[in-house]
Formats: C-alpha cells, sequence, structure tokens
C-alpha cells in the first residue's frame, strides 16, 4: 500500500516540483562528483578565490575610507585671522557675536600672544623668536560647524565670514580634503577596472575548467546521447559545477579578505592611537557578503554555461 501511495503522489506532483525535485538531484550529484576530486575541486576554487579578493578587497578598503573621509568633511573647521590692527576686546567681542550664531557648536579664540607662546614651545625657534621687536602672528577665531551641516552650507558661512571688516583671511580646512577626495576617486574607478578584468578572470578559469571536465567525460557523454540523452540532460550537472566552483571561489574570498583586514587592524589601531582618532579598519558588511557570494556563483555559472554547449554539441555518438 506505502508503495503504491507514493508512486501515485510522484504520478500526480506539479510540474514544478518535478523540476525542482530533478534539480536538486542533479546538484547533489555535481557535489558529489567534485567532492571526489577534493584537491582539484579546491586547487580551481582557490584560484577563483584569490581572483576575487584583490579588488573585492580593495573595495571594502575604499568604502571605509570615504566613509571616514565624510567623518572629516563634516567635523572641518573653519580659521579666522583677524587683521593686525584688531584690538583683543573687539576680537573677543566677534567670538561671542559667532558662538551665539546657529549652525556653529563651539568658538576657540586664539590671541597674538598665545599663538606666538603656542609656536614658541613647539617649533624650537625660541631663541630666533626673541629677536623679533613685535608679535608677527595675527589673533585668530577657530569656529567648529555642526555636525549635521552640509557642505553648502559651511561654505556659505565661510563666504560670509570673508565679508567681516575685521578679517584678514578666512580658511576652509577641506582643500586637502577635496584633493584626498580626487585620489580616492581615482582609486575606485582603478578598483572597478580590476572588478571588471578580474571577473572576465573567473569565467575564463571556470569555462576552461568546465571544458576539461567535458573533454575527459566524453565516453560518458557518447553513451548518455546513445540512449536518447538530450543535450539539456548533459548540460545541466556541467552547469552546477560551474555554479559550485563560484560559490566556493567566492566563500574563499570572503575568508582571504577577512584574513587580510584582520591582519592590518592591529596596525590601524595604532596610527589612530599615535594621532588621537577613531580610526577604524573597515569590514565587510552583510550586502558585500552577499554580493561576493552571489556575484561570484554567478560568474561561475556564466563561465560553465559560455563552455557547455558548445562542446556537449560538438561530442557525437560514433
Amino acid at each position: 500500500m506505502a508503495r503504491r501511495s507514493t508512486r501515485g503522489e510522484a504520478r500526480h506532483a506539479s510540474p514544478f516540483s518535478v523540476w525542482l525535485m530533478r534539480h536538486a538531484q542533479t546538484f547533489l550529484a555535481s557535489l558529489g562528483r567534485l567532492s571526489n576530486a577534493p584537491f582539484a575541486t579546491l586547487l580551481t576554487s582557490a584560484v577563483i578565490g584569490v581572483a576575487l579578493a584583490l579588488p573585492m578587497g580593495m573595495y571594502v578598503i575604499l568604502n571605509g575610507v570615504n566613509h571616514l573621509a565624510d567623518d572629516w568633511e563634516v567635523s572641518a573647521g573653519i580659521t579666522v585671522f583677524l587683521k593686525k590692527g584688531v584690538e583683543e576686546r573687539r576680537a573677543t567681542e566677534l567670538a561671542a557675536s559667532l558662538r551665539s550664531r546657529p549652525g556653529i557648536v563651539d568658538v576657540t579664540l586664539i590671541s597674538a600672544d598665545a599663538a606666538l607662546e603656542e609656536f614658541r614651545r613647539h617649533s624650537g625657534l625660541r631663541d630666533a623668536l626673541d629677536i623679533l621687536e613685535e608679535n608677527p602672528l595675527p589673533t585668530v577665531i577657530v569656529l567648529e560647524p555642526l555636525v549635521t551641516a552640509g557642505g553648502d552650507a559651511v561654505e556659505s558661512l565661510v563666504d560670509e565670514l570673508r565679508f567681516m571688516p575685521e578679517a584678514e583671511t578666512v580658511q576652509l580646512d577641506l582643500i586637502w580634503l577635496k584633493r584626498f577626495r580626487a585620489l580616492t576617486q581615482i582609486a575606485h574607478r582603478a578598483t572597478m577596472v580590476l572588478i571588471i578584468l578580474f571577473a572576465l578572470a573567473v569565467i575564463l578559469i571556470t569555462g576552461n575548467t568546465i571544458r576539461l571536465e567535458i573533454r575527459n567525460r566524453s565516453a560518458e557523454i557518447e553513451v548518455i546521447k546513445t540512449v536518447g540523452g538530450t543535450d539539456a540532460f548533459i548540460r545541466r550537472p556541467f552547469l552546477y559545477n560551474g555554479l559550485i566552483y563560484g560559490l566556493l571561489g567566492g566563500l574563499i574570498a570572503w575568508l582571504l579578505i577577512g584574513l587580510a583586514l584582520h591582519s592590518l587592524a592591529g596596525a590601524v589601531d595604532h596610527l589612530a592611537m599615535l594621532y588621537d582618532s577613531e580610526i577604524r579598519m573597515p569590514a565587510m558588511g552583510v550586502g558585500d557578503v552577499l554580493t561576493l557570494l552571489g556575484g561570484s556563483t554567478f560568474l561561475g555559472l556564466v563561465g560553465s554555461w559560455m563552455v557547455v554547449g558548445r562542446h556537449i554539441r560538438a561530442i557525437e555518438p560514433t
């Protein structure tokens, strides 16, 4: 009774269930065949993983650098150098007036005497500075804009400060940051080029591996065609082989990137301690991991698909 029930269920199964079951069987058969040659499978997957780890690792690091540059941009200070004739009382009034303005978090007034004394302590030119008859340094007001203020609002504030009659020069500490961003944009474009080139390399590696597997199994393919096996039936396991190669390569790339970032974390933490900064080594997020694994699996499937159809059609029973 049990056998009749099982046969009846299989007979009345939906086409989608049958299709899904066949693909699951093919996937497990491909996985078993690859596991019978673990060294060759691991070697091919490792080559794919190394090819993917380099550009993806650079991409993760550049994303971390861009986030760090965003933090630097919103925390950039504005330095107002006052004219030489501005008295200290007037400078104090200007600082108090600026402190009460919206969009400004903090205002620091550095008098000319305080600036000279600080320069004397840190420059090592104490004797040379003692020769000067007058203080050459101006009074300085340092402004810290609100973190939530955008770059346009900060630049608008700078333009407004330049029109103050007491201001000699107004400097926004963003010039170096703009140059830094320009360099990171070049590096980002170079990384995208590398991603494309290494993606092509993964496709070629997978395609060549599948081509060799088809050649090694040509006698088996001839037998299957002799008994009526279709090209689609023969093609399916090779496509899954490419898919598995890509997935394993993505997992290896994920492992390599994680090890590389972990090895660099200590040096980055030491650098952050020296500069008293909040610099941290970036890590791969869930979206990055899914993109890596999905992309590697897709590339493996594409590489196998590009070669399997043509080479299977070329094999005919004699």
